[in-house]
């Protein structure tokens, strides 16, 4: 849902114990950040990247991180193997539904438990334009 005078919405997602696997399959979280854009009906700069963080020296850390940039911002992923855990930023300079990116993320990674945050960016980006505009429609 839109609102008047925010600049941009951001959803994150955290996916608890997530389907074994999944956190390290490069194609997989790939294809995610690939598919996501569209479903959400947003547009791509370039196509994602993704990479595979070193597990031997950082074991608590194994897993993969990737992003796909948005002409409305962007789509972050990170997987933690170890706990089968992915935490997702969806972040968009234009309302989407965060039913569906929640389902989305349901259906490639099967988490047996979701968190979700959502926040309103820029609450006060448009204000100074709009105290311009006002002053301008007083003075005419």
């Amino acid at each position: 849902m839109s609102k008047a005078g925010v600049f941009g919405y951001e959803l994150l997602l955290d996916l608890y114990d997530c389907k074994p696997g999944v956190c390290d399959d490069l194609t997989l979280c790939y294809n995610f950040l690939d598919e996501i854009v569209g479903f959400l009906g947003m547009e791509k700069q370039a196509p994602p990247s993704i990479f595979k963080s070193d597990g031997v020296r950082f074991p608590d850390k194994a897993g993969l991180s990737g992003w796909v940039p948005l002409i409305e911002s962007s789509i972050v992923i990170h997987t933690l193997t170890p706990k089968d855990f992915i935490t997702v930023d969806i972040y968009c300079c234009r309302a989407f539904s965060n039913k569906k990116a929640e389902e989305f993320c349901r259906r490639f990674f099967s988490p047996k438990r979701v968190e979700a945050q959502f926040v309103e960016r820029g609450m006060n980006y448009y204000a100074q334009e709009n105290a311009a505009t006002q002053k301008e429609l007083v003075h005419k």
